[in-house]
């Protein structure tokens, strides 16, 4: 019994040491490499927080650019999808739902030019990002409520794209409404 029990004790001390001391710290010490020291990069507008780069955010307003819908309401604390597949009658119904009122806001589009990521949550549910495409579809409301050039408004789409190597190109939707925001000020 004795020796079993003394390589047992040992390991769970090398693994406590190892799990609790030594991969915690390079994590942490990792994390202090990142922008911001790991705390998450803020964006500010007029000398206030507004939000945080890698968070998503609800924005109903029609004079901003909507961002990919949440199944937790943009709650970070509960990051999660909706664990409902695709035929599921009631991820069928609030789908339909969220296409019926994207195409009441945005007259004149057609329901083939809605791309998919309007209409369906993100797997964490707080993606901040959306395709140029989802963006683009969105810039005749936008310009309209703003009383904006919808030229104007598809080259601040424009510049606020960016551009990946690994990824597709992504716009980040509060950096871009803060833009508009900025915009309108300019005025």
């Amino acid at each position: 019994m004795k020796q079993n029990l003394l390589p047992a004790f040992r390991l769970t001390l090398v693994l406590l040491l190892v799990c609790c001391l030594i991969y915690p710290a390079l994590v942490w010490a990792g994390a202090q490499l990142a922008p911001a020291g790991g705390q998450g990069e803020t964006i500010s507008h007029k000398g206030r927080v507004v939000g945080y780069d890698n968070l998503g955010q609800n924005f109903t307003r029609p004079d901003y650019f909507q961002g990919r819908p949440s199944a937790v309401d943009y709650n970070a604390a509960g990051s999660a999808g909706s664990n409902k597949g695709p035929s599921n009658p009631e991820y069928l119904a609030a789908v339909q739902a969220r296409l019926d009122t994207f195409l009441v806001q945005n007259p004149g589009v057609t329901k083939a030019q809605v791309p998919a990521e309007l209409l369906t949550a993100s797997g964490s549910g707080l993606d901040p990002h959306l395709s140029p495409a989802a963006a683009a579809v969105q810039v005749a409301r936008v310009a309209k409520a703003r009383n904006l050039d919808t030229a104007k408004v598809q080259a601040l789409v424009a510049q606020h794209t960016e551009h990946s190597v690994l990824g597709p190109d992504r716009v980040n939707v509060l950096r871009l409404n803060v833009a508009l925001d900025e915009l309108a000020a300019r005025r």
